[in-house]
């Protein structure tokens, strides 16, 4: 891994948009900096970049959200993400870079669809009573893409968001769960090579950003509109998430 410029002019704002993500808007958009740095970098390597950094963010935002969780709906994404992130690990031992770069740039693109469809009321997520199996199935599916790109926030709102929680449990629901779910991913990506000498290295560097950027993050859960955070992030998330699926297929 070459750290120069180009590396620190996208990885310095990649893991500040993670951080304030994480930190304030319910952690999904918080995968971006994954296919910002894949652009500059192998994606192996920025999927092993950014775990120990998100760890670092989910410690430094477990505080100002302590016990303001909903426990049972986090409890059943976490149980529910111990088979997805198992498939993750099997999936990553056949893939290669160019299916890793199609993924990545495919959820990408399907997060920011997901969630434009959801802004305009295309897509509308009812609010209903306990469904303890809608919960394990998303975690599941949060444990996958979560493992593979750091991307588990869409499966995890889909569920969060239909069990009428107040924004604020929804924000610390998702901080206890990925915490977890992140703990979880570290041995396997330990395991397989995921993580090096490199990816700490420049882990090491950029831990002051991260936790820069979830104190901006919490400071922004009270005071910024999400409305203006997510359109930077949307437009971000299309133009990598197009660059790695155009990269992958030439």
């Amino acid at each position: 891994m070459i750290f120069d410029i180009t590396f620190f002019a996208l990885a310095v704002p990649a893991v500040l948009l993670a951080g304030v993500s994480k930190g304030g808007f319910g952690s999904g958009a918080a995968f971006a900096a994954t296919p910002i740095l894949a652009l500059v970098i192998d994606p192996a390597l920025s999927v092993g970049l950014m775990l120990p950094l998100l760890m670092l963010i989910d410690v430094a935002t477990l505080k100002p959200y302590w016990k303001r969780w909903s426990w049972p709906h986090a409890r059943r994404l976490i149980v529910g993400s111990l088979p997805g992130v198992a498939l993750g690990v099997l999936f990553w031992q056949i893939a290669n870079a160019d299916v890793l770069r199609f993924l990545i740039g495919a959820i990408a693109l399907g997060f920011v669809a997901f969630q434009i469809a959801r802004g305009r009321g295309w897509l509308t997520v009812r609010a209903r009573g306990d469904a303890p199996v809608l919960g394990l199935v998303a975690g599941a599916l949060s444990g996958f893409t979560s493992f593979i790109s750091h991307a588990g926030g869409p499966p995890a709102a889909v569920y969060l968001l239909s069990q009428g929680l107040s924004k604020t449990q929804y924000q610390a629901t998702t901080v206890l769960t990925f915490f977890t779910v992140n703990l979880l991913k570290a041995p396997p990506y330990a395991f397989l090579g995921i993580f090096s000498t490199d990816t700490l290295r420049a882990g090491l560097y950029l831990a002051p950003v991260a936790l820069l950027g979830a104190w901006l993050g919490v400071k922004a859960h009270w005071l910024i509109p999400e409305r203006a955070y997510f359109a930077v992030t949307y437009t971000l998330l299309t133009l990598t998430g197009t660059k790695l699926i155009f990269d992958a297929l030439t």
